[in-house]
Order: structure tokens, then C-alpha cells, then sequence
């Protein structure tokens, strides 16, 4: 099922939520909804399930428009942050609740609930009650209940944010397996980038009601389309500069480090132009392999962690900025002096705006 969404509209009294959202789901793709607090994406979410219905724009599930349409009759099955499980029904009652709504028949409601438990690996605990189960057992009968009705989108809402870090790992695959196997047009929301990064097909990074950047997980993080794109999908270090000049292969930029080369940069950089240099932590080489982008700095902080190492470097100017290095090996001291380098293809250029747009406050509703 394909979701179609154009020019989408939301406002809480005179607070706009959602504005001019435009946006296709793919059938059978798992994707994200990815930003802060207050950025809309929940009530994006809630507004595709029929909770809240749009002041503006159009919503359509294939050739269907759905605007107007109750809830229930949009065949959504929804997952909901804090699993919303009856307590007094069994594991299998609480995943036949919605095949009870439909009438189902009895033969057939026990063949799906069935079917779904083993989905998600819990038809041994089919006659327990809810508070017997640990939060990632309840999080799969919340994903049992969603899927035995065959929807036709599921609707994730956090699903993951109860969990304990080892329970998330855990529970990530469980999900990206479930989709492999189900193939549902699922819409995830999330503000955890790990989750974000390691299980989407293609996300969409909301601020302020609006989506930032649209893309694969690889593209979003390689190529951020603003600072907050960048800050918020990962760390960042960051250099003010002036592009020196521009070839179809490579910009030049005078920045506080020297003149950095980066392979892509957007159509209105030019020379001139005052930019915003940024590279990842893990980008920065501590064994340069050639005379680009070497960066002269000096050790001010170690930190080992086992599988990496992270340094605090600072330019001869006083500024300073973070390197991660993967399988450490050599042992460098604060104080020690270093060249190190970032490679052109690592390197993302922001423009400066000269009058960047007012920001548009969110709401604390809108998640």
C-alpha cells in the first residue's frame, strides 16, 4: 500500500504543527519519522491513523483519499509507545481484541492469533497475563495485536523508547525481521538515530513542523542538507569559511584549519560565498595518506573505550574538535602534537543564509 500525503496541514488552536508536509510512502518500504520533541512527527503518526484530522492538505493510501475517514476504517494497525495491553486478558486475548472488533470467526481468529504470536516468537506464552512478561515481551504482543488484523500500513510510535539499550539492539532486528517478512508499509517514529540509521529504508528528518532533509539512512548522514540535519542525525565538528572556488570536481575553502577540498557542495555556493565546513568525528584520518585537507592540531584529551578511542584536538587558533579512531593501536598522549587529514569526499558544505527564516515554535503535543 503506498501513502501519498500532499501539502498536509495541522494546528493545535493557532499553533501550526504541521505545515506543508508532502510526502510518499513506498508499498512494502519501512519508514522513519526522525527529529526532537515538538518537531510533528507524532502527530503526523496520529494524523495518517484518523486520530486528527488535517486543516490543510490531503492524505491518500493508494488511490483511497483518506480524509474524513474514521480510524477504523482504515485497516492501520498501530503500536503504540507504552504497548497499551489489557491487564486482565491473556497474551492471546489481548492480540485477538482486534479480530473481536471485526467479528471474525472463531476458527479463523484462533489460526491468526496463532499465526502472529509465532511472527514474533511468542506462542509459548500465549496464556500468560501481561504483567508476567518483560517490557520486550510486551512489546511483541503489542506487534502481535497490530498485525493479526493484515493491515494495510502499520503505524510504529516509539515502539522501542521503554526498552532497556540491550532490549532495543534486541528489539530492532526483531522489527527489521517481522517487515522482511510481512513486507507491510510500515511508518516508524522515532528521535533515536541509531534506530533510525540502522533499520530504515529511507527517513525523514522533521523540525518545527516541517521535513528538513528526505532520504536513505547513508545519504542523510554522508550528505546533511542543514547544521541541524547534521547535529542531530550525529556528531559534527564545525569550521567557518569562504569558498575560494568551485570546479565541477572540487571546492576550495579558506577556513581557520586552511584550505579544505570538498567533492560536492549545493548549486548556490560560489565563490565568495560564506560557508559552514563540517566532517564527522570518525572522519578525521590520524595517519594522513596524501597532501589534501591535512589538518595540524595537537592533543589536549584522550578517552579509550575498548573498540575506539576519542580524541579532543585543538587548532593552533584555540578551537578545538573530536576524532574517533576505530581498533586503536597507537598510544598518543595529550600535549603530543599530530597532523592529521579528512578526506574531500568527508568534507559537507552549508550555506550561510544572510536572512534566514524566523523558526516556528512547535508544540508540546505534537512529539
Amino acid at each position: 500500500m503506498q501513502l501519498r500525503i500532499r501539502q498536509l496541514g495541522k494546528r493545535f488552536g493557532s499553533t501550526p504543527v504541521l505545515r506543508g508536509i508532502t510526502l510518499d510512502v513506498e508499498d512494502r518500504e519501512l519508514f522513519f519519522l526522525l527529529g526532537p520533541s515538538g518537531c510533528g512527527k507524532t502527530t503526523l503518526l496520529r494524523t495518517v491513523a484518523g486520530f486528527y484530522q488535517p486543516d490543510e492538505g490531503e492524505l491518500w493510501f493508494g488511490d483511497r483519499r483518506m480524509n474524513g475517514v474514521e480510524p477504523h476504517q482504515r485497516n492501520t494497525g498501530m503500536v503504540f509507545q507504552n504497548y497499551a495491553l489489557w491487564p486482565h486478558l491473556t497474551v492471546a486475548e489481548n492480540v485477538a481484541y482486534g479480530l473481536d472488533v471485526r467479528a471474525i470467526a472463531p476458527q479463523e481468529k484462533r489460526e491468526r492469533v496463532a499465526e502472529a504470536l509465532r511472527m514474533v516468537q511468542m506462542e509459548a506464552l500465549a496464556e500468560r497475563s501481561p504483567n508476567q512478561l518483560s517490557g520486550g515481551q510486551q512489546q511483541r504482543v503489542a506487534l502481535a495485536r497490530a498485525l493479526v488484523i493484515r493491515p494495510d500500513v502499520l503505524l510504529l510510535d516509539e515502539p522501542l523508547s521503554n526498552l532497556d539499550a540491550r532490549l532495543r539492539l534486541e528489539m530492532r532486528d526483531e522489527i527489521r525481521r517481522i517487515h522482511e517478512q510481512t513486507r507491510l508499509t510500515t511508518l516508524y517514529v522515532t528521535h533515536d538515530q541509531k534506530e533510525a540509521l540502522s533499520m530504515a529504508d529511507r527517513m525523514a528528518v522533521l523540525r518545527d513542523g516541517v521535513i528538513e532533509q528526505l532520504g536513505k539512512p547513508r545519504d542523510v548522514y554522508r550528505s546533511p542538507a542543514s547544521r541541524f540535519v547534521a547535529d542531530f542525525i550525529g556528531e559534527a565538528n564545525w569550521l567557518l569559511g569562504t569558498v575560494r572556488s568551485r570546479t565541477p570536481e572540487v571546492v576550495a575553502i579558506d577556513t581557520a584549519a586552511g584550505t579544505l577540498l570538498a567533492n560536492s557542495a549545493p548549486a548556490s555556493v560560489a565563490p565568495g560565498s560564506q560557508v559552514e565546513v563540517g566532517f564527522r568525528p570518525e572522519a578525521v584520518r590520524l595517519r594522513p595518506t596524501g597532501p589534501d585537507n591535512r589538518i595540524d592540531a595537537v592533543i589536549e584529551q584522550v578517552t579509550y573505550l575498548g573498540e575506539t578511542e576519542q580524541y579532543r584536538l585543538r587548532w593552533p587558533n584555540g578551537s578545538t574538535f573530536k576524532a574517533f579512531e576505530q581498533n586503536p593501536e597507537a598510544l598518543r598522549s595529550a600535549g603530543t602534537s599530530l597532523s592529521c587529514q579528512v578526506a574531500p569526499a568527508d568534507i559537507f558544505v552549508i550555506p550561510i543564509l544572510t536572512n534566514p527564516a524566523p523558526p516556528h515554535a512547535g508544540s508540546s503535543r505534537s512529539g
